[in-house]
């Protein structure tokens, strides 16, 4: 059974990482059923997708790994296995949250991912893991913490991506976390970006006399809601959040493809998709080739030597009893590509954890909020978009009052809640000022 009211939830008034084309054509069929009128796009003329109906999935949780014990109990994997390689499919539309392993009515959950390759890395008998990608992406939520553990999960198996066809917007995002990205020759990559829709049916229940009112309390509790055109305040709110979780996106393809594809590079790409060559020229993939033929290449590597590659941790399968004595796993061998000189300057961004970009997110927030009660008007978003560290927009803030030769004012201007510990900006102005007088 369809649930239309959780559709809507997850379609509407959220960032998605998914190839607009592919979002106007779930719009186009499954707008109706959710609006209960159709739907008309100007200019663009998409056909309705066709329904595929499966057994309702059982529970799962964040926090324990019963999707793939539920399987093992069955005595069987929660994937297949060919001569010692794990398959993990990422298939269809991605969504959060989901307890199945595999597709389920065409999506294909990031729970269901996680188990799967945490019973791979668990299981001794597993030497390598194989990511089958066809995807135009799907939600934000869950996939850069996904994406993280496909990333950790290289430390002790090899991780290849094999796309067959699309690995797009947060099919990227997984796949970039791989060791290698092998794609055949019409393959698609890339749509570095993020989407959101919104409805607007204020238009249609006018015509049908309807008036809906909403008893709020909060002023931004309705921002984006269905019945009132968006206005432009909550449009540019949401623009600035979609550049954030795009900053987010480019950060985390750089982590994975390290100097193949820095962050300022993914950022550079502004979602453009890659298809063939010109994937492996702009350094979003690393090989073209059948899927079939790569893939069983990579599973032909014997046991204890590297599959050849010029990038990224190599294969190997030297077993290894991890200090519990319960889990065994596979200690890789790791031969280090030589960074090049440039690589030193992104090291920064290419390394850092989502939770240090959110933390650098915050600071860049806060010097500006203070360089707003000094007078000095910077967009936050287009901070962060741009990749501007605090120290940077200190020394911008600190600059531009210079300029205006009124550092005594500035003192004045700070909160007192700011007297027992001054902000860098005003012990600076502080400094300045008293210099000004000697």
């Amino acid at each position: 059974m369809m649930h239309h009211a959780q559709i809507a939830q997850r379609a509407f008034n959220t960032p998605l990482m998914v190839d607009p084309a592919k979002a106007l054509s779930f719009l186009s069929g499954m707008g109706p059923r959710i609006t209960g009128q159709e739907i008309t796009f100007h200019g663009v003329d998409l056909p309705a997708p066709t329904a595929e109906h499966t057994t309702p999935p059982a529970r799962a949780s964040l926090f324990s790994n019963d999707l793939a014990q539920r399987h093992q109990r069955n005595g069987s994997q929660p994937f297949a296995v060919v001569d010692g390689i794990a398959v993990i499919e990422i298939a269809g539309t991605l969504v959060h949250r989901g307890a199945w392993i595999g597709q389920s009515s065409g999506l294909t959950s990031y729970e269901g991912i996680a188990a799967q390759l945490q019973a791979a890395l668990a299981d001794p008998g597993v030497r390598g893991i194989a990511l089958d990608i066809d995807s135009f992406g799907g939600e934000v939520a869950g996939a850069f913490d996904l994406a993280d553990r496909i990333r950790a999960a290289r430390a002790q198996k090899p991780v290849h991506a094999f796309v067959a066809e699309h690995a797009l917007s947060a099919g990227y995002v997984l796949a970039s976390q791989a060791d290698r990205i092998i794609l055949p020759r019409t393959g698609a990559v890339g749509s570095i970006g993020v989407v959101a829709l919104h409805t607007d049916m204020s238009g249609a229940l006018d015509q049908k006399g309807i008036a809906v009112t909403l008893i709020h309390a909060g002023a931004h509790k309705v921002d984006a809601n269905p019945y009132q055109p968006l206005p432009e305040a909550v449009h540019d709110q949401m623009q600035r959040e979609l550049e954030v979780v795009r900053f987010l996106f480019a950060d985390t393809v750089a982590a994975g493809r390290g100097d193949r594809l820095t962050h300022a590079a993914a950022l550079a790409t502004e979602a453009f998709v890659f298809r063939g060559a010109d994937a492996i020229a702009a350094g979003l993939a690393d090989e073209i080739a059948d899927p079939v033929t790569a893939f069983r290449s990579f599973a032909a590597a014997p046991r204890g030597t590297t599959t050849p590659s010029r990038k990224g941790p190599q294969m190997t399968t030297t077993p290894e009893i991890s200090a519990d004595a319960t889990t065994p796993v596979a200690t890789p061998t790791v031969a280090a590509a030589p960074e090049p000189p440039t690589a030193a300057a992104n090291a920064t961004s290419t390394t850092m954890t989502a939770d240090a970009i959110r933390a650098e997110a915050a600071e860049v927030a806060q010097v500006c909020a203070q360089a707003a009660r000094l007078g000095v008007t910077i967009d936050a978003a287009d901070a962060v978009t741009r990749g501007l560290k605090p120290e940077a927009l200190r020394a911008r803030v600190l600059a531009d009052l210079a300029a205006r030769s009124d550092a005594a004012g500035i003192i004045a201007t700070a909160p007192a809640a700011a007297a027992a510990k001054d902000s860098p900006i005003i012990a600076a102005a502080k400094k300045a000022a008293t210099d000004a007088k000697r």
